[in-house]
């Protein structure tokens, strides 16, 4: 409790000196002593800054402080901030998302969320615009409990495209796929309609759990989670994959590797 409080005083003080400095900033602006270019970037870091640890005043308000009396209109005073201070970011929207989720406002929560992609989802992976890795994984984990799961796919699918490593990673978009299954059932009972998600579900499941047994991965609420959903898509497809059937790559790209391996590149 004590770090809990420690935290959310070291982002305080943080971001007092943001806000001194972005009104410094400004008023530098206004009476035209630098470059206004200059200005507008420099004020533009700031706010980001700003933001980001308004957000993060909000992520220690959500758990280690959860049980303050006032924790929940802490949350809302800074996330109102963040997204004023920081709405063309995506972390803030985000965070709001994440409040309004805790709140049970499924609606809203969607419209943060969007709100949140629409700010990178066009742009180059290099951009500042687009949050990093592990940003976008707690995204992809948002969007499924917002019911966006077609959204979260989107996520997982680029962030595979650049880290195919990540058991996280598989593991949501095998679960993502399964949920995307489920729901088609209930639509459609009678159909085959629900089955190719059934078979995508499981072949992300399956790599998650050669990567999760390669690397030791040590959530084991996830392991216990991803062989549950890989028994029920089992029983479904009518018993687990024949050898050689529903592989995700190439075993050519595996030799491959492993040579590297074992060569020390």
């Amino acid at each position: 409790e004590e770090g809990g409080q420690d935290s959310v005083d070291w982002y305080e003080r943080g971001s007092s000196v943001l806000r001194t400095q972005i009104q410094a900033l400004v008023d530098a602006g206004n009476a035209g002593t630098k470059p206004a270019e200059e200005v507008a970037a420099a004020i533009e870091e700031k706010r980001r800054k700003l933001a980001t640890a308004l957000c993060s005043v909000v992520e220690v308000y959500m758990t280690d402080l959860s049980w303050e009396e006032d924790a929940e209109q802490r949350c809302e005073a800074l996330v109102t901030e963040a997204t004023m201070v920081g709405s063309e970011f995506a972390e803030p929207w985000q965070t709001l998302a994440s409040v309004r989720i805790s709140q049970e406002r499924i609606e809203d929560a969607q419209a943060a969320l969007k709100r949140s992609l629409d700010v990178w989802r066009d742009e180059d992976p290099e951009s500042e615009k687009v949050p990093d890795f592990p940003t976008r994984v707690s995204l992809a984990r948002l969007l499924m409990e917002a019911a966006m799961e077609d959204a979260a796919m989107e996520v997982l699918e680029r962030l595979v495209g650049e880290d195919d490593h990540s058991v996280e990673v598989w593991y949501l978009g095998g679960w993502c796929l399964y949920i995307l299954g489920e729901k088609e059932k209930e639509k459609k009972p009678s159909s085959e309609y629900h089955k190719p998600y059934y078979i995508s579900s499981r072949q992300w499941l399956n790599h998650s759990m050669k990567l999760f047994e390669q690397q030791e991965y040590e959530d084991e609420r996830l392991g216990e989670h991803a062989r549950e959903l890989i028994g029920k898509l089992d029983n479904e497809l009518g018993g687990p994959v024949k050898e050689g059937e529903e592989e995700l790559y190439d075993e050519s790209d595996d030799e491959e590797e492993s040579d590297d391996e074992m060569t020390g590149v």
